[in-house]
């Protein structure tokens, strides 16, 4: 038998050998890539490509790092730390495109190759991390780094090598290196169950609308937004509002039909939470569960307790100390907000508490009456070009940089834009693409991404490639895109996080760019909010769509005197959303109740009132179960205090201050994760950050608190 068949495996070797060279030509990502700028060959790539890269890129890192953990001469900088900074570049070229696609032009293919190769990344990572040769070279080197005579980013790259391996179980016994494989496989497998879940709920509710009687109230863009949306869901002559942001957010600040107010509302809070395939209660707690277990083996008391660590904040008490400060007076303001709403409701006839479905009808309502401000009035003036623009031209005041739209580079959607950024001189600083709205291949929310972090190699700096994702009001057949003011602090936000990307500046490739701590990566971004809503930048950029006449100075007061309107609702619903992300990650045993129940006593424990909900709920929660915010979401108001700090540096002399802007983007934009945050920061600004301005730009100050409080790091 075994000589018989030795010419038939011959021939079939040969064939496999064949079509596996063949299958190499044909694979862009077996490839040096071949465009403009060296961005990834969107026009090439199919699906059926990537699963064979991933395993080929697992292959070879294995190799690699086979290699480097059995090198018989003795561990240096150069032989271990940089060997595993350059290794997996085919990996992480692939892994980068394929994870980017899946969260924003996904379909059931890659969602069902996603599942197929995260149990090969997790056992990979594992692989690698779990090494004990491997560590054992990092350890040496690691044991003498003062001796080895290394610059800052070399030790930085030595110490977060190091604490990589321990943070990742290095150190654990054999049996508990097991455990811990076991583990990160289930995570890795249930984190992305749980964001298909939610992707896949989005999609499924509609609301449709046959009655003209049942517009009564909406704007006649929202509704013009709603007929674009049922023709392409095949039902012209109808309206669809969906559970996107840009469809459900406006038919709940307008419609006066209550009940379907409430219909909508309910299908947006329970998304996920049905009992049935898509539901995500138990994916929640067991995820969860699986992090504590995680943390606990790894010898810390909870998963808050190991994440944070690595932090600004540095412990969970830290946090919630922040947290805390700010709850009191941010529920205070927003029992008041709802009192007011009440009032207006019993006007209509309405009697009973006020229900978080009526909450940003009425505020629309309060706003027009208080401030004689409409939203509406203000979207003319905010067409996404426009406002593209102004990010453009802000950036451009603040670091000279230039923006040149690239027609000839591939994309991987055709709403998608890309751009060349330019220093003012015009030297290629990176490629920034922007995709702006959404679809059913896109996740819900808005984020920044990287094709390609910035490295330099042999003295020359590698550009980078990154991509800014939102999914803003899409333009109908009569309007351009018209942005809510929401949607332009949001365009200015992700677009700050772009240039922490586009700017970078740094030796090795893992400490560029956003590669900082949560609570630090979301300053660039927040600082970038503040420029949009001064005066000065909105007559840059709020230009009628179809007169091209600037935003009225009186539409420009109306906004800033109604800038701490609905503040208390605002931030009560984000810290609702960030101490139930605390308590699923603080806890050191097991959650042994449903997550319902759960949310709903972690919720009555903080005392938050029945007419707000936490921004989100545990069944859609993404940022924590699926996103990598775990015990991070309450870094945006961290950074909040940075970043209002950071902009008073502006404010009180001019709003583009050219030393100011060259500090900020010196010892914040370019530096990446290369140094302490800290240190970054207090370099900048000349010392700790104060709250005082973030209490004072949401309208939670009190003007008798004379002390000004600092955030330590």
């Amino acid at each position: 038998m075994i000589k018989k068949s030795l010419f038939v495996c011959l021939a079939i070797g040969s064939m496999l050998t064949a079509n596996a060279q063949e299958t190499t030509t044909m694979n862009p990502f077996f490839q040096a890539y071949n465009t403009p700028f060296n961005v990834p060959p969107f026009d090439q790539i199919k699906n059926e490509h990537f699963k064979p890269a991933i395993l080929e890129g697992i292959k070879r890192n294995a190799a690699e790092i086979e290699a480097i953990a059995n090198n018989p001469v003795a561990p240096t900088f150069e032989n271990t730390i940089l060997a595993m900074e350059n290794a997996g570049e085919l990996l992480s070229n692939v892994n980068t495109v394929f994870s980017n696609l899946n969260s924003a032009n996904t379909n059931k293919e890659i969602q069902t190759i996603a599942k197929e190769v995260s149990p090969n990344l997790s056992a990979h990572r594992d692989n690698i991390y779990l090494n004990e040769k491997l560590f054992a070279r990092v350890k040496a080197l690691w044991d003498k780094k003062e001796t080895l005579g290394l610059n800052l980013e070399q030790a930085k790259l030595l110490d977060n090598a190091y604490k990589d391996f321990v943070r990742s179980g290095a150190n654990l016994a054999a049996t508990d290196k097991e455990k811990l494989r076991k583990i990160n496989g289930e995570l890795s497998m249930l984190s992305l169950k749980y964001g298909q879940n939610i992707l896949a709920e989005t999609n499924k509710y509609q609301l449709v609308i046959t009655d003209k009687k049942d517009l009564e109230g909406l704007p006649q863009n929202v509704i013009d937004a709603a007929a674009a949306d049922a023709k392409v869901k095949g039902k012209s002559g109808s309206w669809v509002f969906t559970l996107a942001n840009s469809s459900v957010i406006p038919f709940l600040q307008y419609s006066a039909n209550r009940k379907l107010r409430q219909e909508i509302w309910n299908a947006y809070q329970t998304r996920a939470n049905h009992d049935d395939e898509l539901d995500n209660k138990a994916n929640a707690i067991q995820l969860a569960n699986l992090r504590g277990q995680k943390a606990r083996l790894l010898g810390y008391a909870s998963h808050s307790n190991y994440v944070l660590e690595e932090s600004m904040a540095k412990t969970p008490e830290n946090v919630n100390k922040l947290l805390n400060d700010l709850w009191k007076p941010a529920l205070e303001k927003a029992k008041v907000e709802a009192a007011d709403i009440q009032k207006m409701m019993a006007k209509d006839g309405i009697k009973g508490a006020v229900q978080p479905y009526d909450w940003r009808y009425y505020t629309e309502k309060i706003r027009k009456e208080r401030f004689d401000l409409d939203e509406q009035e203000l979207r003319p003036y905010f067409s996404l070009e426009n406002v593209r623009n102004g990010a453009f031209q802000v950036a451009q005041k603040l670091y000279g940089l230039q923006f040149k739209e690239l027609k000839d580079v591939p994309k991987y959607h055709e709403s998608v834009t890309a751009f060349e950024v330019l220093e003012a001189d015009g030297k290629h600083v990176g490629v920034l693409y922007t995709d702006f709205h959404p679809r059913e291949s896109k996740r819900g929310g808005a984020w920044m991404t990287s094709y390609r972090n910035q490295k330099t190699e042999n003295g020359e700096r590698k550009a980078p490639v990154v991509s800014i994702v939102c999914n803003f009001s899409k333009p109908t057949e009569t309007t351009p895109a018209l942005l809510t003011f929401d949607e332009v602090s949001t365009l200015f936000h992700e677009f700050g996080h772009s240039l922490h990307g586009l700017l970078s500046n740094v030796t090795y490739k893992s400490l560029a760019g956003t590669s900082v701590p949560r609570d630090f990566v979301e300053l660039p971004s927040q600082i970038m909010e503040n420029w949009a809503a001064e005066p000065e930048v909105l007559k840059m950029f709020a230009k009628h769509y179809q007169t091209g006449a600037v935003i009225p100075d009186a539409l420009i007061a109306k906004l800033k005197k109604s800038g701490t309107f609905d503040q208390g609702f605002g931030t009560t619903e984000y810290l609702a959303a960030s101490l139930l992300d605390l308590a699923y990650h603080s806890q050191t045993k097991d959650i042994t109740i449903d997550a319902n129940t759960f949310e709903k006593q972690a919720m009555t424990k903080i005392g938050l009132i029945e007419s707000i909900i936490p921004r989100y709920r545990s069944t859609y929660f993404s940022h924590i179960f699926s996103g990598g915010y775990s015990s991070g979401y309450y870094s945006y108001i961290w950074s909040g205090v940075l970043d209002t700090d950071a902009f008073e540096a502006f404010k009180i002399t001019t709003l583009f201050n050219p030393e100011k802007a060259k500090s900020f983007r010196k010892n914040v934009l370019e530096k990446g994760g290369t140094e302490d945050p800290m240190v970054l920061y207090k370099r900048f600004r000349g010392a700790e950050p104060s709250i005082e301005p973030l209490l004072r730009k949401r309208g939670l100050d009190k003007k008798e608190e004379a002390p000004v409080k600092k955030i330590k790091g």
